[in-house]
């Protein structure tokens, strides 16, 4: 009976490592899994409106450069009395005015441009903070679903074990039963029982989170999940990847745009100094009710102003432009060191995963003789049970270590591709709709108004994405 229970529990210990989750053909993939965290990812639908909101800063200072159009109309009673010769008599009339004014900027030197300009540096800034946003979320993605079948696994693998121990237990019982083995040997094995059941519940909770991860990550719950067929495609070296990061990382390229846009404030900030010129009309009527009297007045004219002293407002915003551009300049300084570094734990990490898993599976390897030798002894009784349970439980942990080591492999190749910069939809080609963060500039970059063909245009794109 021992003989037929050690053989039974070694077959089902060996293919531990061939019990998984799920993974035929209707097993969701990684890829899968990657564009539904895209396509639900509230997080990226909140940074898609911030860059739209950055769109409209364009917008707003481009509108200055536009005629400005401004109606008036009052209505008014005047009452009183008068006293002429002794005589006193009521003083009431009725009037109503309408004017309409025309503000128009003529020359600022380059003021209102360059605010243009910083606001579009601005934009291009936080089109690279959505990329980075988009690599987070990807991410995320990433370890959600391979933390979901690492730990399903590892469910399965302490589901095979407590059925092994239960088996073998049942079996030291028998032997307790014809005097092969003693009580210690029975209590031995149900310690060991034991054991595997609050493994087991751990486990348990841990592949639940796991799936809370995962519905949080990607918007939806797991099903069954399909094992990664390759790693994602890494090409160059350290140096050559690192290189490629300091040019395109999108926090680089955030962190640029925003030093442009610091040095573009500096100059707005320095051309508020000097004088504007602008047109100005105005043309007005006003009608009496109590007569018929009546005025109606026009005026146009060039008006040209400047500062003289406004207490240091002036020097100060332009000093504290500066001071931003050399905050941005260590910025960009910083984000540069954070990437190069980043990059060079990455493709640390992945090769430490990469030997963790060379050994683990030799480990395996390993721990598999040895459960086969202390079996094969233990019939012929130079083992006890307790040796067997322990050969049993160092393969089950090297099974156990070899799953992680997988697993890690897969989440170090694709932060690798998180720090270089290069884990977004278009880089996996993962063939889904991406989200274009220029159509919506390009709508409202000349600040069109509602009856305009371009407003009733962009009124339709409001009203398709619910933001109307």
């Amino acid at each position: 009976m021992f003989e037929t229970m050690t053989r039974w529990v070694g077959a089902a210990m060996l293919g531990g490592l061939l019990v998984v989750l799920p993974s035929g053909s209707k097993a969701e993939t990684l890829s899968q899994t990657l564009v539904s965290a895209y396509e639900n990812s509230g997080l990226l639908e909140q940074n898609r409106a911030l860059l739209r909101a950055a769109d409209e800063d364009v917008a707003a200072i481009v509108s200055e450069l536009r005629p400005i159009l401004n109606w008036s109309a009052d209505m008014s009673r005047n009452f009183g009395r008068t006293r002429t010769n002794g005589v006193i008599r009521p003083a009431t009339n009725s009037d109503l005015g309408v004017a309409l004014t025309l503000d128009l900027l003529l020359y600022d030197f380059g003021r209102t441009g360059y605010r243009i300009d910083a606001a579009k540096e601005s934009v291009l800034a936080t089109r690279q903070l959505l990329r980075n946003i988009e690599q987070q979320v990807l991410l995320r993605a990433v370890n959600a679903f391979l933390d979901v079948r690492r730990n399903g696994e590892f469910v399965q693998l302490r589901e095979n074990n407590l059925r092994l121990l239960r088996q073998e237990l049942r079996a030291a019982r028998d032997r307790f039963e014809v005097g092969e083995v003693t009580r210690t040997d029975v209590a031995q094995a149900e310690a060991r029982l034991a054991e595997a059941r609050s493994g087991l519940a751990a486990a348990q909770g841990n592949l639940q989170q796991a799936i809370e991860e995962f519905r949080a990550a990607v918007g939806r719950a797991p099903g069954a999940l399909q094992r990664p067929r390759n790693l994602p495609t890494l090409s160059g070296t350290v140096a050559e990847s690192r290189a490629t990061a300091l040019r395109n990382h999108p926090r680089i390229r955030e962190a640029q745009h925003q030093v442009a846009a610091s040095e573009l404030t500096i100059r707005a900030a320095d051309a508020a100094m000097k004088p504007t010129v602008s047109l100005s009309g105005r043309t007005g009527l006003r009608e009496d009710f109590d007569s018929s009297d009546f005025s109606r007045t026009g005026s146009v004219g060039v008006n040209v102003t400047g500062p003289i002293y406004q207490g240091g407002l002036l020097s100060s915003a332009k000093r504290r432009a500066m001071a931003q551009r050399d905050s941005q300049r260590g910025s960009l300084h910083e984000v540069s060191l954070g990437i190069s570094q980043d990059v060079g734990n990455a493709y640390a990490n992945l090769r430490a995963a990469r030997a963790v898993q060379k050994s683990s599976g030799e480990q395996v390897s390993a721990a598999r003789v040895a459960f086969e030798g202390v079996r094969e002894e233990a019939k012929l009784g130079a083992r006890t049970t307790l040796d067997v349970l322990n050969a049993e439980q160092s393969l089950l942990d090297a099974q156990t270590n070899l799953i992680s080591a997988e697993t890690d492999v897969y989440i170090a190749a694709y932060t690798v591709l998180a720090a270089i910069g290069q884990l977004t939809v278009k880089d996996l080609n993962l063939g889904v709709q991406t989200y274009d963060p220029s159509a919506y500039y390009n709508l409202v970059k000349d600040a069109p108004v509602p009856i305009s063909p371009q407003g009733e245009k962009l009124d339709r794109v409001l009203r398709a994405i619910g933001k109307d």
